[in-house]
C-alpha cells in the first residue's frame, strides 16, 4: 500500500467516525437541553462553533473559513501526495479527515457542532468534537515524525 492510500484512509475513517458521531448528537440534540453527565470529567453537550478553534475568528463569514479551510485542505493533500514516512502519512490524514469533516458540518449546518465537553478540578475545557481531535492527534504525529528526523 502507498503511504498516500494509507492517508487516505486516515482521512476518511476520520471523516466517517466525525460525521457519525456529529449525525447522533444532533439526532438526540431534543435529550441535550442540558449537559449529559457520563463521566464525573466528561459530558456530551450539543455546540454551534460558528469561528474556528476555541470560538476565534466568530465574526468572520463562513464562506471564507470554508473557503480558508479548502485551500489548507488542498495544500495537505499535496504534501500527502509526497509523504515520505507512515506516520506523515497517517497525521497529514487525520488533520485533512478533520478539517473536512468540520468544512462539511459549516456548509450543512452553518456551524460547527461540538460536542465533547472535559472539565477537571475547576478547569473546563472548550466543547470540541471528533474532528478536533483527529486533527490534534494528526498534528501530534507529524510534529512527532519531525523531531525523529532531526539530527541529533
Amino acid at each position: 500500500m502507498t503511504l498516500f492510500r494509507l492517508g487516505l484512509i486516515y482521512a476518511c475513517a476520520a471523516l466517517l467516525i466525525d460525521q457519525v458521531t456529529k449525525s447522533l448528537v444532533r439526532i438526540f440534540a431534543h435529550q441535550l437541553e442540558a449537559p449529559w453527565a457520563v463521566l464525573p470529567f466528561f459530558n456530551i453537550v450539543l455546540g454551534h462553533n460558528t469561528g474556528v478553534s476555541f470560538g476565534l475568528l466568530k465574526g468572520v463569514p463562513s464562506w471564507s473559513l470554508i473557503v480558508l479551510a479548502i485551500v489548507v485542505v488542498a495544500v495537505l493533500g499535496s504534501m500527502l501526495w509526497r509523504s515520505e514516512t507512515k506516520g506523515s502519512a497517517m497525521g497529514l490524514g487525520l488533520v485533512i479527515g478533520g478539517a473536512v469533516g468540520n468544512v462539511l458540518d459549516r456548509i450543512a449546518h452553518g456551524a460547527v457542532t461540538d460536542w465533547l465537553d472535559f472539565h477537571a478540578m475547576g478547569f473546563h475545557w472548550p466543547a470540541f468534537n471528533l474532528a478536533d481531535f483527529a486533527i490534534f492527534c494528526g498534528v501530534t504525529l507529524i510534529l512527532l515524525g519531525a523531531r525523529r528526523s532531526q539530527p541529533a
